[in-house]
């Protein structure tokens, strides 16, 4: 209606300009940046306007007015040109600095809510206006939130529901959301939430309900997350197990030796912790044996060599429980274990000096057998040299005296096999003594010594007649 009847008046405006024989028609436009600005209690706050117009304005005035639901509007604050005339009610409240129109209100209070109209005049060779409107909310900042559950004490598993309540000290129009472990909570089967989410309820709850909630209050001016809280849901027992310290375990089987000592343990996934039950049967009867989590077994104490146990858990708040039964096996202690626990040196020590006495004999021997080596070679040399310092073979020796020779193979001492080697010729009958030489001048062939060995003893004699 209101834009509609600026329209009409922009319309008789331009007419009585026609009339008048102007050829401008002057326009004005109120702005302001938000429809809806929300305010803290007893801050200040400034309702923003901006206006422009195409032409001088002889004189400007600036209305505004507080429109509240059911009740009329109230008159605020108006200025014509630089003078400002306040509601003398609220003088010390409001600022108007003319000829801009925006609005400061000093210290907000939660009656100062509602929409405030913004009125504009131009004076020119006609009167324009345009009006504005701005709605203000006045909050209170939210504080710290607080949870509560219900029952306090906790809720069974598939049995009991847990109701979660939110609520703040201080704050208006405060707004709720639930998150588990930091993520905010969708809406599923099993939740129930109020309109405000101020409350939710778990229905049957379950173990998956075990977290961390919170709830996070906020209104349009604050926002702040309460302390987590972890509902407490009776479960289990699940799953169930046996094991032991020593032995071998295989399946629901194990295996120990002869006079150890085993504690065996039975736990399971439980809130509050089972009350564990120790049972051995035997001749299909049931005996007691021990309550508690574990229980200790000393094989030396047993008759059989395969006893049948069993482990009972129970959850008294619940009033579930679960068994498991396993067999146990003693075998004869191995040797090798026994001779661990009696032997006085342990096995690093011995191999260690094992390893010593052999690298100490492998030393002596490698000495012991250089040393004969070096006896060895230094007797083959001196032998040799005395056979080669005696006199030349005797022609007349028949050969077949040095076809008696022994022949060795040089396998049968490997110490002998050390020494000076030489090819031996003998002399054959075709081979004749050379006439006018001395008799005990021989071919070169005959000489049963090496080359550089008869060169260094042929006697005189043979060397002058070779020089001549």
């Amino acid at each position: 209606m209101e834009r509609l009847s600026c329209t009409r008046h922009f319309l008789k405006c331009c007419m009585y300009i026609l009339v008048s024989g102007l050829s401008v028609c002057s326009t004005l436009k109120l702005t302001v940046p938000a429809p809806v600005i929300h305010g803290i209690k007893g801050q200040p706050i400034i309702l923003p306007v901006s206006y422009e117009v195409n032409q001088s304005a002889s004189s400007v005035q600036i209305i505004w007015l507080l429109e509240r639901s059911q009740a009329q509007a109230r008159y605020l604050i108006t200025s014509i040109n630089q003078l400002v005339m306040p509601d003398l009610e609220l003088q010390h409240k409001l600022t108007l600095n003319p000829p801009n129109a925006s609005l400061l209100i000093n210290s907000l209070h939660l009656s100062d809510e509602g929409t405030y109209i913004v009125k504009v005049n131009l004076k020119g060779n006609t009167t324009v206006s345009a009006t504005q409107k701005i709605d203000v909310t006045v909050d209170v900042p939210v504080s710290k939130p607080i949870v509560q559950t219900e029952p306090s004490y906790g809720a069974v598993e598939h049995v009991g529901n847990i109701t979660f309540k939110c609520f703040v000290m201080k704050g208006t129009r405060v707004m709720y959301e639930w998150l588990k472990n930091g993520i905010p909570l969708q809406d599923r089967s099993g939740y129930i939430f109020s309109p405000n989410n101020a409350t939710f309820t778990i229905v049957s709850v379950t173990k998956g309900d075990i977290g961390n909630y919170s709830c996070l209050a906020r209104n349009f001016i604050s926002e702040v997350e309460s302390d987590v809280i972890t509902p407490t849901i009776y479960y289990g027992p699940y799953g169930l197990r046996v094991i032991s310290d020593k032995g071998l375990k295989v399946g629901e089987v194990f295996t120990i030796d002869i006079g150890e000592s085993v504690r065996f343990d039975c736990s399971a996934d439980s809130n509050p912790p089972n009350t564990c039950a120790w049972m051995q049967r035997s001749n299909n009867s049931t005996e007691i044996i021990n309550y508690g989590p574990y229980f200790k077994f000393l094989s030396d104490k047993v008759r059989q060599k395969t006893v049948d146990y069993l482990c009972r858990a129970y959850n008294n708040i619940t009033g579930r429980g679960e068994e498991m039964q396993f067999t146990v096996i003693i075998t004869p202690i191995d040797a090798e274990k026994l001779s661990q626990d009696t032997g006085s040196l342990s096995p690093l020590a011995a191999i260690t000096g094992v390893s010593l006495f052999i690298i100490l004999s492998i030393c002596l021997l490698f000495v012991w057998k250089k040393y004969q080596l070096h006896r060895a070679i230094h007797w083959k040399i001196q032998s040799r040299r005395s056979s080669c310092l005696q006199t030349l073979p005797d022609p007349e020796r028949p050969s077949t005296e040095y076809r008696r020779t022994p022949i060795f193979s040089g396998h049968e001492d490997a110490i002998n096999d050390f020494g000076i080697y030489e090819f031996v010729s003998l002399p054959d009958s075709s081979i004749h003594r050379v006439p006018g030489q001395a008799s005990n001048v021989l071919h070169l062939q005959d000489i049963n010594c090496t080359i550089y060995e008869v060169i260094q003893h042929v006697p005189e004699q043979i060397q002058n007649d070779s020089q001549s």
